[in-house]
């Protein structure tokens, strides 16, 4: 039987390419998650949380700088300054910064991740693709960074489970608030149905700034983070993804070879652009003169390793000063506006060898999920009560690409029908934690004390924050347990953004695949 109308050529695809593009992407995506089934999460589909659309604030100020919501997305970190940036593609077609959120809680010192155990959170350059995103991680949401890299295992570098996540409590990871990690989430959500197939994300000690070299002139890690300050400065004059490469366990930027490139071989003939070539050049001569400056006249440098298990950003531990008594004898208590809810097991940087030895575990426990949470002034994002279909699973994996770190299929089959398979033992895996024995969370893990009540009173919960005495809410049901009053911000929707609403998502993988089912 004859088609109807004009036979497709095959040069005229890019004309059709845009309204197949989406169910393309998410078969692509149904088939490698499915080819990570290995790796467990913590239900079968995902649940809720992961699809909630942006609000009503994002999307105004996705439109005020010029941009889509599901246009390209771009991520960079900062571990001195506690901060994670968004960039996303504007309609120039250039990145641009779209919002900074400040990071509740990294562990470890600045300095990349050697090895599994050191409680050092990864820097470098990682890719994103949609089997790295966990919407069941037992820390509200998760994106698995993929660590190790190319770069990583030819350095012999080692760990696994390297997340962005929720819950404010880190052991190798940046931890962000969940409502943080909800938006954050929600954003890269959309990229890839505006059909981006990985997101890069840029990991750094600090912002590579000449004063930020000059005080850190003396760190045995100054060569790999010159290395770094390459592709820096590659996104810095761009304001393009830099291609990365690895060869001759270094990374490589931007170049174009017909050769292959292999991680810990000789790197093949490459050639970068003229342009890029000359513009990254004069950056770093202009950066090297102003960091010699700032030595010559005295900089001091910072100490190599500072004594604390990694960093919060000032906004996060203004909420744990004690309240002090002023010159007329009046207690005052600091006022803390959050972006976000802090978990009451969570803490500010400290002694490494005072944090307990699990901590994952410890923000995982029945007696963690039931201590009250310090709740923000303006949560980040707005609240879903869908549920996932068959493409709602696009996203259900939450295992490094890397073959290493997933359990096999005979694995998974084994533990489905009762038998004992191989688990995951990592240092961060949100799913290992989720299945670890309760147990009572440390009492120096607890920001709040809980008084002893008198007879037939409930007790009382006492929060160190007292200004925020007033906006503490209980923590959230296990992952795949909460409803739409669970999440955060639903609170008689004093918790959304001014102006939003809470809707079913139409933005969610079930209402946009739903004739692909």
């Amino acid at each position: 039987m004859k088609a109807r109308g004009k036979p497709v050529q095959s040069g005229s695809f890019a004309l059709h390419r845009r309204p197949l593009v989406r169910p393309l992407l998410a078969s692509a995506a149904l088939a490698a998650a499915i080819a990570l089934g290995g790796c467990d999460t913590d239900g079968v589909a995902p649940i809720s949380r992961s699809l909630q659309p942006l609000s009503d604030r994002m999307l105004t100020e996705i439109e005020q700088r010029n941009m889509d919501k599901d246009s390209q997305l771009l991520v960079r970190l900062f571990k001195e300054e506690a901060e994670l940036e968004v960039w996303k593609v504007d309609r120039n077609g250039r990145f641009a910064l779209l919002k900074t959120y400040p990071i509740c809680r990294w562990s470890g010192e600045l300095g990349p991740k050697i090895k599994e155990g050191d409680r050092q959170a990864p820097e470098g350059f990682y890719t994103i693709t949609p089997s790295l995103m966990n919407p069941n991680s037992s820390y509200y949401l998760a994106i698995n960074m993929g660590f190790p890299n190319a770069y990583d295992r030819a350095n012999d570098r080692t760990g696994a489970f390297l997340m962005i996540h929720g819950d404010c409590s880190s052991r190798g990871c940046y931890a962000m608030t969940d409502e943080q990690i909800a938006e954050i989430y929600a954003l890269a959500r959309e990229s890839f149905f505006g059909g981006q197939r990985a997101f890069q994300i840029q990991a750094y000690p600090f912002r590579m700034t000449p004063l930020n070299m000059a005080k850190h002139r003396t760190s045995p890690h100054m060569a790999f983070w010159r290395m770094l300050k390459q592709g820096y400065d590659h996104f810095e004059v761009t304001r393009h993804e830099p291609k990365v490469d690895v060869c001759e366990k270094r990374y490589v930027f931007d170049a174009e070879t017909k050769g292959r490139f292999t991680a810990a071989g000789k790197c093949p003939p490459y050639t970068v652009s003229e342009d890029v070539v000359a513009a990254v050049k004069e950056k770093q001569q202009r950066d090297e003169r102003q960091t010699a400056e700032l030595v010559s006249r005295g900089t001091p440098a910072v100490p190599v390793r500072m004594g604390v298990d990694g960093g919060m950003h000032p906004t996060f531990l203004a909420a744990f000063q004690k309240p002090h008594t002023d010159g007329m004898g009046v207690v005052r208590s600091p006022f803390v506006s959050l972006p976000g809810t802090i978990p009451a097991h969570a803490r500010p940087p400290g002694n490494p060898e005072a944090e307990p030895t699990t901590s994952s575990v410890v923000a995982d426990t029945p007696a963690a999920r039931s201590t009250p949470r310090v709740a923000a002034a303006q949560p980040a994002t707005q609240t879903s009560a869908s549920s996932g279909g068959l493409f709602g699973n696009l996203f259900a994996s939450n295992g490094s690409s890397e073959p290493q770190s997933s359990p096999g299929m005979f694995d998974r089959m084994q533990r489905m029908v009762g038998l004992r398979g191989s688990e995951p033992n990592t240092e961060t895996s949100p799913t290992s934690a989720s299945k670890a024995k309760p147990a009572a969370a440390p009492k120096s893990t607890q920001i709040a004390s809980t008084p002893k009540a008198k007879a037939g009173e409930p007790p009382k919960a006492d929060a160190r924050p007292a200004a925020n005495a007033g906006a503490i809410r209980p923590a959230g049901k296990p992952a795949g347990q909460e409803t739409a009053a669970d999440t955060p911000g639903n609170a008689s929707n004093n918790g959304l953004l001014s102006g939003a609403q809470p809707t079913v998502p139409t933005g969610g993988f079930d209402t946009r695949f739903g004739a692909w089912r």
